[in-house]
């Protein structure tokens, strides 16, 4: 009986002990499980917020307040994009509060700056995969279509496939586009309008500006449908609402934004942050209820990898080659030379009924034999199709 006992003992002791083990295990699986989703999402997705104003001082201040619910920084300051010193001292700071970072450039100067030349030659040598590149010159499509003649990159043209090739071959010859094309570095815009035309020029990343009191959807379609079509990364930068303070929509507003563009499949998702308000304000124009949407977003991002490009452009709409339609309306110009032409009703008709009926698994891009659409989509529409 007692070498029974003892025997019991031992086999409970077997047990527990293996109990333990199998817990353990089951805990380690699970923690390596998490850790790997959430890591794979931080590799593959990029969120931010844009720093416009003028002193390290200032940047260090804002990279505290978000650095444990982002990952990326864009240093959209021309003062410190044109301070050698000051512009080392903030992206150093970024790196060490385990950031990514993106630099504005207005442009790459080889005369006024010419430092700019050996510091975008040595920055992936100084600072590694946190250098993601270079967002180059702002909004050349939307100010095509707005702004008057001084700022636009086309200011006349013959027809529209002549603006359409003038627009790519003047962004495409400028010393700074060549530039960083020659040295390697990834160049970024924002934009609201010719998305496909801002690829074609040679960028590799558009982002869209969401805001302004555009339709999300209509231009996340613009955007992504150009990106999946030539290849290139999508973004979406989340801009004003209002024109005057306090600029940005809500924390919730902006909450539904960013979610929007995360489930549709962006690499990127920034915060534009520009001017002060009000102008006490430590860290530009957002506040606490801003920041709250943004931590609210970082935790659904960690939480949900799987949302992540969830909705996918599944249906496609066509629009003609070079139409260089503004699409905020339906009497919205072309290119910024044209009025609005006899196709713009149809196309804003059945656009606005597709998006209707698709919401965020339209695409839309323009009719070019360069690229094919192969197997990409299940179902094509084209401008003039009848749709019910």
């Amino acid at each position: 009986m007692k070498l029974l006992n003892i025997l019991r003992s031992v086999m409970k002791r077997i047990v527990v002990l293996l109990l333990a083990i199998i817990l353990v295990s089951v805990g380690l699986l699970y923690a390596v499980v998490h850790y790997s989703q959430e890591t794979s999402v931080k590799d593959d997705f990029f969120f931010g917020v844009s720093f416009g104003q003028q002193t390290p001082a200032e940047a260090k201040i804002l990279i505290d307040k978000v650095k444990d619910y982002t990952n990326l920084f864009l240093i959209n300051s021309w003062d410190i994009a044109t301070n050698e010193t000051a512009l080392g001292e903030v992206c150093n700071y970024a790196v060490q509060a385990d950031l990514k970072f993106i630099v504005f450039f207005d442009f790459i100067s080889r005369v006024v700056y010419p430092w700019h030349q050996t510091w975008l030659d040595t920055a992936k040598e100084r600072w590694g995969d946190s250098f993601l590149g270079v967002h180059l010159r702002d909004e050349l499509g939307g100010k095509q279509i707005d702004d008057p003649n001084e700022n636009k990159t086309v200011t006349n043209a013959s027809d529209y496939s002549d603006a359409a090739d003038r627009f790519v071959a003047t962004i495409t010859s400028y010393n700074s586009t060549v530039d960083a094309k020659s040295k390697g570095i990834p160049m970024f815009i924002s934009d609201y309008a010719l998305y496909w035309f801002d690829y074609l020029s040679g960028y590799d990343t558009v982002l869209v500006e969401l805001g302004w009191n555009h339709n999300t959807t209509k231009h996340i379609a613009l955007c992504r449908g150009a990106a999946n079509m030539q290849g290139k990364d999508w973004g979406a930068i989340i801009v004003w609402t209002y024109y005057e303070s306090p600029y940005l929509a809500s924390g919730p507003e902006i909450l539904e934004e960013m979610l929007a563009a995360y489930r549709a499949g962006a690499k990127y998702v920034i915060v534009f942050n520009y001017p002060k308000y009000p102008e006490t304000n430590p860290y530009g124009i957002l506040n606490e209820d801003h920041f709250t949407a943004m931590r609210q977003f970082w935790t659904y991002v960690s939480d949900n990898p799987d949302k992540h490009g969830a909705t996918v452009g599944q249906v496609a709409y066509i629009l003609p080659k070079d139409y260089g339609w503004g699409m905020r309306n339906v009497a919205d110009n072309m290119w910024g030379l044209w009025s609005a032409d006899e196709k713009a009703p149809l196309i804003w008709e059945n656009m606005n009924k597709l998006i209707q009926k698709y919401g965020l698994e339209l695409d839309i891009f323009y009719d070019d034999d360069i690229f094919s659409i192969g197997e990409k989509y299940s179902k094509v529409y084209f401008w003039n199709a009848t749709i019910d």
